[in-house]
C-alpha cells in the first residue's frame, strides 16, 4: 500500500455516485475543495456514525469551502439505501473495482477478528482546487471524524 500524501496530486477518478451519475474529481474541484474520505461498507456501524458526522458538520465544512464525497466498493444501489436510510447530504461514490481506491494508495491488506483480507483502510484526504492534497487524516475514530477534520480547517499546521 504506497499511500499519497499532502503535497501529491489527487488522481482524477470518474465512478457512479448514488444514482449511477458519473462523477469526476476534477468536476468536483471546480466547485470547491473536497474532502474524498474512504470507508470500507455502507450501512455498518461505523461507517454509518462516520457518514452521520459528516452529514452534521455539512454547514460548518461548507464555510470553509469543503465539499464532502465518501467512497466505498459497494454498489450504487447499496449507496443510495444508505444515503436515504440515513438521510446523507453529501455524494457517494461507488468504487467496486477498487481502482480510486488503490491510486490514493488506501487498499490493502487488513485484519478482522483473525481473518486477512484486502480492503479499503479508512483514510480521508483534503484536496485543493488545483488538485493537490493539502492533509491525509488517518488518525480519527469514526466517532470524531468530523470534529478531527474541522479542527485542521479551523487551525490548519
Amino acid at each position: 500500500m504506497n499511500r499519497l500524501t499532502a503535497g501529491q496530486q489527487a488522481p482524477n477518478f470518474s465512478l457512479p455516485d448514488q444514482s449511477g451519475q458519473l462523477v469526476q474529481l476534477n468536476d468536483l474541484l471546480k466547485k470547491s475543495r473536497v474532502l474524498v474520505y474512504f470507508y470500507p461498507k455502507a450501512m455498518t456501524p461505523g461507517c454509518t456514525v462516520q457518514a452521520c458526522g459528516l452529514r452534521d458538520s455539512k454547514t460548518q465544512l461548507a464555510d470553509f469551502n469543503v465539499q464532502v464525497v465518501g467512497i466505498s466498493i459497494d454498489a450504487p444501489a447499496r449507496l443510495a439505501k444508505f444515503e436515504q436510510k440515513e438521510q446523507l447530504n453529501f455524494t457517494l461514490l461507488g468504487d467496486e473495482d477498487h481502482q480510486a481506491a488503490e491510486a490514493f494508495g488506501v487498499w490493502g491488506e487488513k485484519k478482522f477478528m483473525g481473518k486477512v483480507y484486502d480492503g479499503i483502510h479508512r483514510i480521508s484526504f483534503l484536496i485543493e482546487q488545483d488538485g493537490r492534497i493539502s492533509k491525509v487524516f488517518d488518525d480519527f475514530k469514526t466517532s470524531n471524524h468530523h470534529d478531527v477534520v474541522l479542527a485542521y480547517l479551523k487551525n490548519p499546521d
